[in-house]
């Protein structure tokens, strides 16, 4: 039995889905080595603890606050040393981080601060005896490497969505603490945050993301992609680094091997041929759904389910049956 650490990111005192999977992550580690407990770091301005119980209903069985009105905003060198601090005192044989931007972020200076290896973006994980085996993809998907870390703790980022968060309700205590070190005294200081686009949901928080490619022909096409997404209800829109270098959408929406890796319960490729680079963001989706008019395209070796066809036919006609589904 061994206790396990999970990093509860949160964003604007909203916790993000990361957080939740994180806890999921610890959670599954726990209990697979006989059921040790969870403590869940959450760090944020004051209030952010109103959030402590939402990681108890998925596992965590401590959820350790951490406010000040210093943290409104990402910290590294605050975050890091308190995150150690936590470690350390609790003695966790693993620590789990969503990567994020700021998983991928804080979790190195973790494992730096502690003396420790870390495992990147990995996809599932084991406790194996004294290791933890993780599998990582790797040349653009085509490999997928196992990682082996014997040290302790064992710290990991967890690819967004490749561990999902179900229903674990645990008794919840909530344990405060002040900072390991004054934000004040931070050399590194995060003055804002600006969010690129008006993407309403974030990629890696959405379960269904809608993307769309050169095949949409000109910017003004990818309407189309929008509306599909807002039939939903719950997606993101996402693009390829082909559409976004030619400037029809932001960058912070590419999805590939340069941009962001997702992980969604379900991901529609809308005109898109289906480029190793892109498919190294996208392959670990739970469901893909191509849209193509090239019946040779490379996507549709991914694809779960693949139309060939005119996608200015075929979408529009998905949008409203979407549409229609959602409204029984």
């Amino acid at each position: 039995m061994a206790h396990m650490f999970a990093f509860a990111e949160s964003r604007g005192g909203e916790l993000r889905k990361s957080a939740l999977e994180s806890v999921a992550a610890a959670r599954q580690a726990a209990d697979s080595t006989g059921g040790g407990e969870v403590h869940a770091l959450l760090i944020g301005a004051p209030g952010i603890g109103g959030k402590a119980q939402d990681l108890a209903k998925v596992g965590a069985d401590v959820a350790i606050v951490v406010e000040h009105a210093g943290l409104e905003r990402y910290s590294p060198e605050v975050f890091a040393a308190t995150a150690a601090a936590v470690l350390k005192a609790k003695g966790c044989r693993a620590a789990f981080f969503g990567a994020t931007a700021m998983g991928k972020d804080l979790a190195p200076r973790v494992a730096a601060t502690l003396g420790v290896s870390l495992a990147s973006d990995l996809t599932s994980f084991a406790i194996d005896g004294d290791a933890l085996t993780g599998r990582h993809a790797t040349h653009t998907g085509k490999i997928i490497t196992t990682l082996r870390l014997t040290g302790t703790p064992a710290v990991a980022t967890i690819r967004p969505g490749a561990i999902k968060a179900v229903p674990n309700a645990k008794a919840g205590a909530v344990e405060t603490m002040a900072p390991a070190m004054d934000p004040a005294a931070a050399k590194v200081v995060v003055t804002a945050i600006g969010a690129k686009g008006d993407a309403k949901l974030d990629l890696g928080d959405a379960p269904v993301i809608v993307s769309g490619g050169r095949g949409l022909k000109e910017a003004g096409n990818f309407k189309l992609v929008e509306e599909l997404a807002a039939a939903f209800g719950n997606a993101a829109v996402g693009a390829t680094r082909a559409v976004t270098d030619d400037g029809w959408r932001d960058a912070s929406t590419q999805i590939g091997q340069t941009g962001r890796i997702v992980s969604p319960e379900l991901y529609v490729a809308v005109g898109i041929s289906g480029a190793i680079q892109h498919l190294a963001g996208m392959r670990t989706s739970k469901v893909i759904v191509a849209i193509n008019r090239d019946k040779d395209a490379p996507i549709f070796k991914v694809a779960d389910y693949g139309i060939v066809g005119d996608l200015f036919e075929i979408v529009p006609k998905l949008t409203e049956a979407v549409k229609k589904a959602r409204s029984h």
